[in-house]
């Protein structure tokens, strides 16, 4: 270096360097009190768009309370097998909602009810032994058992991870997989999630909606499975007799018929429900309910696990003559076993009464709702 620059301030050699820092701290007090601005009107907007969503999930709410009053009402005066169940659900759709323990998707009228605490109903079922040796879980599409499909993708990994410390030459073929119907089983039959290939971030996706059919493979009637463990939402449950309410639907009973009716179920198959302690009633009449109605071996809510002990006979397959024809128009998987069942025995299955279907849940468009 020439002697004549030995001592020089850093400025001389680096002036750009140092006119450009300098500039950015001039640039970043000049535009500081912009940038607050701009936040504020993000914030405000996304306030704004907060209120509207409220707002809009409380007129829902009203017109879902109003709606099932009517329902109750007509059920008192209703003769029909099942029509009881709806002053329940409604008693315990309305103490969700006026107690602020319903979470999004709401209004939970005509839901299965997301709820305050499921993660800890979640974690309850994780720490159960049943759950930690089942190979391949069933659960449902429902908000509140969201949890559920996750801790079932993320334990299988944390779990081989675990084992593979002490085995290197492990392989993951056989580990732990989850199997989910299509929602409302309206664009096809289970997809089975096998979290083998995904990431943290796949498995949280895999676990939605659009994640069942992007990360899942579908699987027809023809598939070979056993199924460990069945977890399913309810609306209400009697934790001394196991007997369960859903949302009115018959989806949870349908999938377990079709199940018995592939081989991957049977009697012994272990039923679980996660739900909150609220949803636990005591009035749900065992001797009442229908064949095909679902009870549940075990409770798990956020504060407790109740084994039921149920007596109620589980269904031992799909009664075709219990389901309606406007039932089977709805699902072109049951009007797919329907024509298989017909060509290999020769004979034309017999359908119940036809029936108003219920009304199904109406949607808050907010962007944090839905699964």
């Amino acid at each position: 270096m020439d002697a004549t620059l030995k001592g020089a301030p850093s400025s001389i050699f680096y002036p750009r360097v140092m006119n450009l820092g300098s500039r950015i701290r001039q640039a970043w007090v000049v535009s500081k009190p912009a940038s607050r601005s701009r936040a504020r009107l993000r914030s405000d907007s996304a306030s704004d768009v907060d209120a509207q969503a409220e707002a809009e999930r409380k007129r829902l709410d009203s017109e879902a309370r109003e709606a099932m009053k009517v329902v109750a009402e007509q059920s008192q005066a209703d003769d029909r097998p099942g029509a009881w169940k709806w002053q329940i659900r409604k008693r315990v759709w309305d103490l969700l909602e006026a107690e602020d323990i319903a979470r999004m998707p709401r209004p939970v009228h005509h839901r299965i009810p997301n709820f305050q605490g499921a993660e800890l109903a979640a974690d309850k079922l994780r720490k159960m032994p049943v759950f930690e040796d089942a190979k391949c879980v069933k659960v449902n599409p429902d908000t509140p058992q969201k949890p559920v499909r996750y801790m079932t993708l993320r334990g299988m990994i944390d779990d081989f991870r675990l084992m593979y410390t002490q085995n290197r030459n492990l392989s993951l073929t056989g580990m732990k997989k989850l199997l989910v119907p299509q929602p409302r089983l309206r664009t096809g039959f289970f997809s089975m999630l096998d979290p083998v290939s995904m990431n943290d971030r796949d498995m949280r996706e895999a676990v939605t909606q659009t994640g069942f059919r992007k990360f899942g493979k579908p699987l027809g009637l023809d598939a070979k499975l056993k199924v460990d463990l069945i977890v399913i939402g309810s609306v209400a449950v009697d934790p001394k007799t196991g007997a369960r309410l859903g949302k009115g639907e018959g989806f949870a009973e349908l999938e377990y018929g079709m199940l018995r009716f592939m081989g991957a179920i049977d009697d012994s198959t272990l039923i679980v429900t996660t739900v909150h302690d609220k949803q636990l009633v005591d009035e749900i009449q065992a001797d009442k309910l229908l064949i095909h109605d679902v009870p549940v071996d075990v409770i798990c809510t956020p504060t407790q696990v109740i084994f039921t002990n149920t007596t109620i006979p589980k269904p031992t397959g799909i009664y075709w003559d219990r389901l309606s024809p406007e039932k089977l128009n709805q699902i072109r998987i049951l009007q797919q076993l329907k024509r298989q069942i017909e060509n290999e025995t020769g004979v034309a299955l017999t359908l119940g009464p036809s029936e108003r279907l219920p009304p199904t849940a109406q949607r808050v468009n907010q962007r944090t709702s839905g699964r």
